[in-house]
C-alpha cells in the first residue's frame, strides 16, 4: 500500500530534546492526486502534517512523532492508518546516552564504480539494519561474538540497537547532473573563459531546480525496491532511515563534487551559483526537514579590505526565522550556515556545516567561528554528585577529516598546474582537507577550541568524519600536557563509505600505499599540538580500504559520571564483516 502511495520516506529526523520530550519527525512524499496519508503513532492519529514542499506533481509532508522520555528505553511504533505498514524506533531512557550509528558517502561519484564492489550495492546497509533490528535480517545473516554481546543488551530486551543515526555527508551524489542535463554537459566542454560567463537561462534554472528536488526520491526510495510491508526487508538506506532518527549534515556531493574548493572566479560563476542555490534548498527540505518557504537567502557581505575573496555572509537570526516552527532544528543562532547542535544526556553532538562558507582558503566564516565557540563555552560541565549530569563526551561531525595523512607534494603539483575541472575530483579532494596548507590556520583554531573546551568542561572530544573512502583512526593531542590527562587527547574516527567503493583499482592501490607511508609521520601543528594517524585496530596499517559503518556507544559506569565511549567499525570483507574496536576513556586531569 505505502509503496504505491509514498514517493519518498518515511525518513526520520531527530530534532532534539525539549521539555523532556524526544522530538522526532518523519518526512513522507506523495503525489498530488493522493489523499494526504494519516499516520498513527503509539496507537493514536498524528496531528495534521506540515507541508514542506510542493513540486511538480508531488507533495512532501513532515509528521510529528515526538514522545515523552521515560525512565527506561522503549520501542515505539508508527504506521499508515487503516492497516498500512508499520515501522518502529527506539527512544533512550531519560538522561541516558544514545547509542549511535555513523555513515557517510551513500552513493557513487561515478556510476561505473558499482563494478568495483565486492558485494551488492547495499550489503553494508543490510549489515547495519540487521545489527539494528533482528526483524530486518535476511536469511544469510550470521552473528559473530561481538554482535552476540549486543544482542543481550538490546534485541533480547525488545528494543533496537541504535537511537540515532549520524549521517556525515554525501547522503546523495549529485555529480550526475553534469551528464544528465544537456546544457551542463555542453558547459563542461567549453573553455574556462566561456564557462565563467556562461548565462543560466530561466529554462536551465528550472531544469537544475527539478533535478535537485527530484533526485532525493529516486535515490532514497528507488522504484525497483520491494514495497513497504513485505515480509523480507530490503536492507537498504530507506530501511535504516525509516527506523533510526537521523542527524544529517551535507558535504560536497550533496551539492556536487568539490564545491567550495574551486578557484574564486569559478565559485562565483553563474552556473556554480545556480547549482548551489538549488542544492541548498533541496538540502533544507529533504535532509533538515524544513519548509522551503522558511529558508532565508544568503546575502554576501561587501568587505573591500578583505585580502582574499573568501565568502563572508550576513549572519542569519535562525531563532527569529524559526520562531513559528516548534519542531525546528536547533541551528546555532547568528551564523549564515546550517551548523547545529544537540545535547543528549552526557553527550553533545555538533554537526558542523563545512560547505556553505567554504573556499580554497576558508572552511568556516568569522561569525560561525564566534558563535560555535560561544555555544561550546556554554556547555554544562560534568556534575560532581548527581549522575548523568553535564556533558562528558563531545562529538564533532566533521564531514572532512581533521586528522589525515598530509600529501604536500601532491598539493604542490595541484597548486602549480591549477584545477577547475568538475569531472576531476583529485585536486579538490586535496584542497578540501583540513590538513591542506591553506587550511592549516583554521585546523589549529579548531584544535585549540576543542582542547580548551575539553579542559574547561573536563570532557572528552571525539571527531567523527567520512569522505575519504577508507576506515581510519587518528589522534590530536597536546604534547605540553602529561599523558595521563586524557582530556588533552582528541580521537578521530573516520568511517567511509557505506555505499561508495573503497580504494580498489591499481592506481588507487598505489595511492593507498602512499597514504600508509605518509600516515606514519606525525604532523606538528605548533609547539603544543600534534596530529597523528594511529594503526587501525586489528589491521596493523593506518587506513583500511573497505566499505564500513561505525557504532558509537557509551558505557555509563557505576555512578553515571564516568562514561567510556566505544567506537566499533564494521568493515566489509569477502566473507562477512570484521569488527574493529577502540575505546575513549573518561576525562581525567
Amino acid at each position: 500500500m505505502a509503496k504505491d502511495i509514498f514517493t519518498v520516506g518515511p525518513v526520520l529526523s531527530f530534532r532534539g530534546i525539549v521539555d523532556g520530550r524526544w522530538r522526532v519527525t518523519a518526512l513522507i512524499g506523495v503525489t498530488t492526486d493522493t489523499i494526504t496519508p494519516t499516520l498513527e503513532f503509539e496507537g493514536r492519529s498524528c496531528v495534521a502534517p506540515t507541508l514542506l514542499l510542493e513540486h511538480k506533481k508531488e507533495r512532501y509532508w513532515r509528521y510529528d512523532l515526538s514522545c515523552d522520555l521515560q525512565d527506561n528505553e522503549r520501542k515505539v511504533v508508527f504506521g499508515v492508518g487503516g492497516g498500512g505498514p508499520t515501522w518502529s524506533f527506539t527512544v533512550p531512557g531519560r538522561g541516558f546516552a544514545p547509542r549511535m550509528a555513523y555513515v557517510s558517502c551513500n552513493g557513487f561519484s561515478d556510476p561505473g564504480g558499482i563494478r568495483k564492489l565486492v558485494k551488492p550495492e547495499n550489503a553494508v546497509w543490510a549489515d547495519l539494519v540487521g545489527n539494528h533490528d533482528r526483524s530486518l535480517r535476511g536469511p544469510d545473516f550470521k552473528l559473530d561474538k561481538e554482535q552476540l554481546w549486543h544482542e543481550a543488551r538490546t534485541q533480547d530486551k525488545g528494543v533496537q540497537r541504535f537511537h540515532l543515526m549520524l549521517m556525515g555527508g554525501d547522503q546523495l551524489y549529485f555529480d550526475s547532473i553534469w551528464e544528465d542535463l544537456p546544457k551542463l554537459k555542453q558547459w563542461v566542454g567549453l573553455s574556462r573563459s566561456k564557462q565563467l560567463t556562461f548565462a543560466v537561462t530561466p529554462t536551465l534554472e528550472k531544469e537544475i531546480e527539478d533535478y535537485y528536488l527530484s533526485l532525493y526520491a529516486k535515490r532514497w526510495l528507488p522504484p525497483a525496491r520491494k514495497p513497504w510491508g513485505t515480509v523480507i526487508a530490503n536492507g537498504d538506506a530507506a530501511d535504516a532511515m525509516a527506523r533510526i532518527p537521523t542527524v544529517m549534515m551535507w558535504d560536497d556531493h550533496d551539492i556536487f563534487d568539490g564545491w567550495g574548493s574551486y578557484s574564486e572566479p569559478m565559485q562565483h560563476s553563474p552556473v556554480f551559483q545556480a547549482l548551489f542555490k538549488h542544492a541548498r534548498r533541496a538540502f533544507w527540505v529533504f535532509q533538515l526537514q524544513h519548509a522551503v518557504g522558511d529558508l532565508p537567502t544568503l546575502e554576501e557581505l561587501d568587505l573591500p579590505n578583505l585580502s582574499r575573496k573568501d565568502p563572508q555572509f550576513k549572519a542569519i537570526s535562525w531563532r527569529k526565522h524559526q520562531a513559528k516552527d516548534s519542531l525546528a532544528l536547533p541551528l546555532i543562532d547568528d551564523q549564515p550556515g546550517f551548523t547545529f547542535a544537540h545535547q543528549v544526556g552526557p553527550v553533545a553532538i555538533v554537526a558542523a556545516d563545512l560547505r556553505t562558507e567554504r573556499s580554497r582558503t576558508q572552511i568556516l566564516g568569522m561569525a560561525t567561528w564566534d558563535k560555535l565557540q560561544k555555544w561550546l563555552s556554554a556547555l554544562p560541565a560534568k556534575g560532581n554528585a548527581a549522575p548523568n549530569t553535564g556533558c562528558q563526551h563531545l562529538l564533532l561531525l566533521s564531514s572532512v577529516s581533521v586528522v589525515h595523512p598530509k600529501l604536500s607534494l601532491a598539493e604542490g603539483l595541484m597548486d602549480t598546474f591549477g584545477q577547475d575541472h568538475v569531472l576531476d575530483s583529485s585536486a579538490d579532494d586535496l584542497k578540501d582537507h583540513w590538513a591542506n596548507d591553506d587550511h592549516e590556520g583554521e585546523r589549529k583554531r579548531l584544535l585549540e577550541t576543542l582542547a580548551r573546551t575539553a579542559e574547561d568542561k573536563l570532557l572528552r572530544v571525539s571527531i567523527v568524519s567520512g569522505d575519504v573512502h577508507v576506515a581510519a583512526w587518528g589522534s590530536a593531542y597536546r604534547r605540553d600536557i602529561p599523558p595521563n590527562a586524557t582530556w588533552a587527547h582528541i580521537q578521530q574516527f573516520t568511517s567511509s563509505a557505506v555505499v561508495h567503493p573503497s580504494l580498489m583499482g591499481v592506481a588507487e592501490r598505489l595511492f593507498l600505499y602512499l597514504l600508509n607511508s605518509m600516515a606514519s609521520k606525525p604532523q606538528l601543528i605548533d609547539v603544543q599540538h600534534v596530529v597523528e594517524m594511529m594503526l587501525f585496530p586489528g589491521y596493523n596499517r593506518y587506513v583500511m580500504p573497505a566499505r564500513n559503518w561505525l557504532a558509537l556507544e557509551l558505557d555509563m559506569g557505576t555512578n553515571g559520571n564516568d562514561c567510556k565511549l566505544w567506537a566499533t567499525w564494521r568493515c566489509e570483507a569477502e566473507n562477512g564483516f570484521s569488527n574493529h574496536l577502540q575505546a575513549v576513556q573518561p576525562a581525567r586531569v
